[in-house]
């Protein structure tokens, strides 16, 4: 009598894993998965660290090409201004501007060191320019320092952030002719007067300390508010 189970027994086949080949070029597949994501990962994490580095690097520029901006624009500030006038030299005596000199001057190229004073607005006006009303900037190595009063120099940029490769401060010159209400006569003096429109181009290149791949400059253009005016009209 024939075995009803015989045929199925026949027809079964023994389970097979795969083999040691196929595993690994699995793995070595998975691998190259891996590695090309992680590839992914460090290139995206690089450029949000260099993104990070540059926005850094140009805020700290604007910042302090902006401190510079306000500082200059100050320059020759006196509160006795009136009397650098010939109307009041016979009331109150003719004094000259002592804020009205800057370093460089405005018949000399670029420079590294920039050096200038204003009027304190809250203290009484002396007519001479106090220590502490001594200011300037200058590059001193990779750090653009700020001058506090005379001799006191402090660091404006942060040397652990960024490395300043290039600083410089360009006087420019602008000279309007005033009308006098006579012609002028043989005298020592510049006639007819000039009113001088004083301006300073101010340029900063810096490298991030960290990458020297970063590198950002910024440049701007300062105008003096106190102009001067140079001469009088003879008689």
């Amino acid at each position: 009598m024939l075995n009803p189970a015989a045929p199925a027994r026949r027809n079964r086949r023994p389970s097979r894993g795969i083999s040691l080949v196929e595993m690994m070029v699995g793995i070595a597949i998975g691998l190259i998965i891996v590695a090309a994501a992680s590839l992914m990962v460090a290139g995206q994490l690089a450029d949000n660290r260099r993104l990070l580095l540059e926005t850094q690097i140009q805020q700290d520029l604007r910042a302090a090409a902006e401190l510079m901006t306000r500082e200059l624009r100050r320059a020759g500030y006196w509160r006795d201004v009136h009397r650098s006038t010939a109307a009041s030299a016979e009331l109150l005596g003719r004094l000259q501007n002592p804020y009205s000199a800057m370093t460089p001057s405005f018949s000399e190229g670029g420079s590294t060191l920039v050096s200038f004073g204003y009027a304190d607005r809250e203290r009484t006006e002396n007519n001479a320019v106090d220590d502490d009303e001594q200011l300037g900037f200058r590059l001193n190595g990779t750090v653009i320092e700020s001058q506090l009063g005379r001799g006191n120099w402090q660091a404006l940029t942060d040397p652990a952030v960024m490395r300043v490769t290039g600083f410089s401060v360009a006087p420019r010159l602008q000279e309007v002719v005033l009308e006098c209400a006579l012609a002028c006569s043989a005298g020592a003096t510049i006639c007819p007067p000039r009113q001088q429109l004083r301006s300073y181009q101010v340029e900063i290149q810096a490298e991030a300390v960290h990458d020297s791949r970063v590198q950002r400059s910024i440049r701007t253009l300062v105008r003096v508010r106190n102009d001067l005016i140079v001469g009088e009209c003879r008689d």
